[in-house]
């Protein structure tokens, strides 16, 4: 009985095995069938037709071949229910050349993504609008240019648009816009759409429209006036770097129930934050910086729950910071700096426990920061409260609750102890403790904690230091102490065998007490960028190995004890756009100089040098400051000046070298060269407005010779010193034409002849001085020459005329007969004297002539001759004896 019932068992079994095993294989093939259908052949040959077109620096397109499957060619997907082509996605692929009109005849596409490539500022083709099927169409950061085509304006389907961040496109109106009606992502950042007046009430028609991006868009109106603005479905709002020019509108607070992101920075926007704006109880991103706000941070501020991006820096606005601060319990990021923020800074923000960036510097905030600030600030990692009158007062065994990766703390009050805090700090990658009023020596454990940070400022400090003592691992790139009481040999800093690996960009050792000869270990600091080993106790020559340093912009040795010549391997560092050897015991300028054609900046003065200018200095052609003066240079200015384009045409060099910039994980940090500079006759530091200097000063040499009239075709020049010389001659009559002019010193020469009329066109120049010279004639009239002091002008005995005491004659007057402003020209005096004398010559010979070959006239004109000369002797004779007779009657 169990026998059969199992036999029947086994039947069944069979019975339902064999049709659910046929259904099953008829399911897989027919889905295997399914899945393997190929790419449709016209789709195929449409996009081979479009590669024939395409240029693929990035060959990208080398797997589109006529041999395989289209579905499987990259950046090409399909349907695989029907083998069409549905998206193709080709960004980021060193495309360009010309877009086909074959994509029409991909019928089902509704996805197409040509973003991030190069176009060639071509327009976008016209017939995009009309690939009904679209979906999705972005054309960011193609290079693409011209009008946007209205025809995209019949793509009723599509849901996602970007046309940002291309050259120079633009529209002439958005009216066609009003077909895109299922609109949701929209970006056309750095498109011109100031010739539409009305492109906020036409965006704001786009039901379903989530995201819209109009970054730099020229736009210059938000239409504060508009009490209503129906953005129902707005999530995110960027408008940054448009021209506003007015107060932020009170329509923003209709986008309460949907705003999520808004960005308002770069924008123009003044005035006060309005409240209202606080009513956008959604928003978790809020960016307003480099604005004109002004005004208090209003406290209703502290309403935005889920608020986790603040940016209010870089505006003029003041008070206090908002208590109400420390309600933003989801607060990542905080902008406050460059602002004018006063009071304290209030505890609450230390309640912030998931704050990772705050940033208060450049504010006018006071009182003491403490513990309790940072109590449960566990994720800070940026803390940027440098500019502040800030008293930064921890005890000495504190443990900081967070660990920071950059921390610039300049210009605030640390000191004078060391902060022992820091050791505590493992992630630390920037450190700016710089002017802080850290004093006394720096503690043994530091340097090698150090060894990991990446930027190391604590210049303009009173610390003390043996710097055979500092350790520099590979992981240093930048190292300034300058201004502290550093000491110890240069060379045994520089040879010590722990840090031959370093890999320094910057070293910046100036003002300190370091002392002894440079060493020959400068192949250990091949990365050397900038190095400044100025005003310290630095004696013996340069050495010939300093030519390793073949990365070197920027040398600077000035304010030592150095002697000798300069090393001709210094050729070898050929990016040099800085040499500074001032204020040393120097030779001659070498002939060499030439040859650092990237020289921008040459200072050499007061380093003894002899012998002449080379001309080999006008081959730079990129020079901007050349300061030669208070040496002994002899002979001539070079002629050729002219040759150095610098000071001759506006501005066509970079010149980001002078303020070097370090990026670590978006913070830049700047090393800012600055030069000690003569321009008015007064010494100042020149940092973050070198790059606007232009300035030749030769003064206080034994140069002699005549000032080249070459030099006023230096257009750009702003300082020139030519004075304390033996120069001779006569001022470049077309000096007028140096425009830019706002310093001329050309006293104690024997420079002579008139003041040129042209000086007076120079209407930026506020000083100027010309005494001690043979100059003579009247000073030209014009509001700017008559404005300095008489004593600039003394010392020129025939020079006459306001603000001099000394009158002018008839006879100096007509010297200078010229109208204001105007340019003697010498070929016109040159012919007026030349025809003077054919015309005394003829008039002389004529007469002489017929004298000599009439004799009537001869005899006639000697008879007149005798007779004037006898009625001349009568009438003296008769005056003299009625003076006699006179004199004898006064006398009685």
């Amino acid at each position: 009985m169990a026998a059969s019932f199992a036999t029947l068992l086994h039947v069944l079994f069979l019975v339902w095995f064999l049709p659910a095993t046929f259904s099953l294989s008829f399911f897989f093939f027919k889905a295997e069938s399914i899945s393997n259908v190929s790419c449709n052949e016209k789709d195929k040959q449409a996009l081979l037709t479009l590669k024939r077109g395409l240029t693929d620096h990035g060959h990208v397109l080398s797997s589109w071949s006529d041999h395989k499957d289209c579905c499987i060619w990259d950046g090409v997907f399909c349907d695989k229910k029907i083998g069409r082509v549905t998206e193709l996605n080709l960004n980021y692929s060193r495309l360009g050349g010309e877009i086909s009109g074959s994509l029409l005849q991909l019928e089902h596409l509704n996805y197409l993504d040509l973003s991030n490539n190069d176009f060639n500022c071509t327009p976008i083709p016209t017939f995009l609008g009309s690939m009904f099927s679209l979906t999705h169409l972005n054309l960011s950061g193609a290079n693409f240019s011209g009008l946007i085509p209205h025809q995209l304006g019949n793509l009723s389907s599509l849901r996602y648009l970007s046309l940002g961040s291309n050259s120079d496109l633009y529209v002439d109106n958005l009216r066609w816009m009003s077909g895109l009606s299922a609109i949701q992502f929209l970006d056309l950042t750095s498109a011109d759409l100031h010739r539409e007046v009305d492109w906020l009430q036409i965006m704001s028609k786009f039901p379903s429209l989530s995201e819209l991006y109009l970054h730099n868009c020229h736009l210059d109106s938000l239409n504060p006036s508009l009490g209503f603005v129906n953005f129902t479905s707005l999530r995110v709002l960027f408008l940054s770097g448009n021209h506003f020019n007015h107060e932020i509108p009170n329509w923003f607070s209709n986008l309460s129930t949907s705003l999520l992101r808004l960005s308002l920075d770069g924008s123009s926007l003044k005035g006060n934050i309005l409240p209202s704006i606080f009513n956008l109880e959604k928003l978790e991103y809020l960016s307003l910086y480099i604005n004109m706000l002004t005004g208090q941070i209003p406290e209703t501020l502290g309403q935005l729950k889920h608020l986790t991006y603040l940016d209010l820096g870089y505006n003029s606005l003041n008070g206090p910071i908002p208590s109400s601060f420390g309600n933003l319990s989801r607060i990542t990021t905080l902008y406050l700096d460059q602002n004018q923020l006063n009071g304290t800074i209030p505890k609450s923000l230390g309640l912030l426990s998931k704050l990772e960036m705050l940033y208060v510097g450049k504010n006018s905030l006071t009182g003491t920061v403490d513990e309790r600030h940072f109590q449960k600030l566990s994720k800070l990692k940026n803390l940027y409260m440098s500019e502040t009158h800030l008293f930064f007062n921890v005890n000495s065994n504190w443990v900081p609750p967070f660990q920071l990766y950059y921390a610039s703390m300049s210009s605030i009050n640390i000191g004078p102890n060391f902060p022992s805090w820091l050791q505590s700090q493992k992630s630390l990658s920037i450190l700016d403790m710089s002017m802080s009023g850290i004093s006394g020596k720096a503690p043994g454990w530091f340097w090698n904690w150090a060894s990991n940070i990446t930027y190391i400022n604590l210049s303009n400090n009173h610390l003390e230091c043996d710097v055979s003592d500092i350790f520099l691992s590979s992981t240093v790139k930048l190292l300034n102490i300058a201004n502290n009481s550093f000491y110890g040999s240069i060379s045994t800093f520089l040879c010590q065998k722990k840090i031959r690996k370093n890999k320094l960009v910057v070293l910046d050792v100036s003002n300190n007490l370091l002392s002894g000869e440079l060493s020959h270990c400068w192949k250990y600091w091949q990365s050397l960028i900038h190095l400044n080993l100025g005003s310290n106790n630095l004696v013996g020559r340069i050495p010939y190995s300093m030519g390793a340093l073949v990365n070197l912009q920027s040398l600077r040795l000035q304010n030592n004890s150095i002697y000798g010549d300069i090393p001709s391997s210094l050729k070898m560092c050929s990016n040099l756009r800085l040499i500074d050897m001032g204020d040393n015991h120097l030779s001659i300028i070498p002939l060499w100089i030439g040859e650092m054609t990237n020289l921008l900046v040459l200072r050499l003065r007061s380093s003894e040098f002899k012998g002449y200018i080379p001309q080999q200095i006008c081959q730079l052609s990129s020079l901007r400051v050349v300061d030669l003066a208070n040496n002994s240079l002899s002979g001539s200015i070079p002629n050729c000046l002219k040759n150095i384009s610098a000071m001759a045409l506006p501005d066509s060099y970079d010149i980001s070298f002078f303020s070097m910039s370090f990026l670590y994980s978006n913070i830049y940090e700047y090393y800012l060269e600055n030069v000690q500079l003569v321009p008015k006759g007064k010494e100042m530091e020149y940092k973050e407005n070198l790059k606007l200097v232009r300035l030749i000063d030769l003064s206080s040499n034994n140069l002699s010779g005549s000032i080249p009239i070459e030099i006023s075709d230096l257009s750009e020049l702003c300082f020139l010193n030519l004075s304390r010389n033996h120069l001779m001659g006569k001022i470049p009559e077309k000096i007028g034409s140096m425009k830019e002019l706002e310093s001329v010193d050309l006293s104690r020469n024997h420079l002579s002849g008139e003041i040129p009329p042209s000086m007076s066109n120079l209407t930026f120049l506020s000083l100027l001085d010309l005494s001690y010279n043979n100059l003579s004639g009247r000073i030209p009239s014009s509001t700017q020459l008559q404005s300095f002091d008489a004593f600039r002008y003394i010392g020129n005995p025939q020079l006459c005329g306001d603000p001099l005491p000394k009158n002018c004659t008839i006879e100096e007057q007509s010297l200078n007969i010229s109208p204001i402003g105007s340019v003697k020209d010498d070929s016109k005096n040159s012919n007026f004297y030349i025809g003077v004398g054919v015309g005394f010559t003829t008039g002389f010979w004529a007469i002489c002539g017929a004298l000599f070959f009439n004799r009537t006239w001869r005899h006639a004109y000697f008879r007149f001759a005798n007779e004037i000369k006898d009625w001349i002797y009568v009438a003296a004779m008769i005056k003299m004896n009625s003076l006699e007779k006179l004199r004898a009657y006064l006398g009685k």
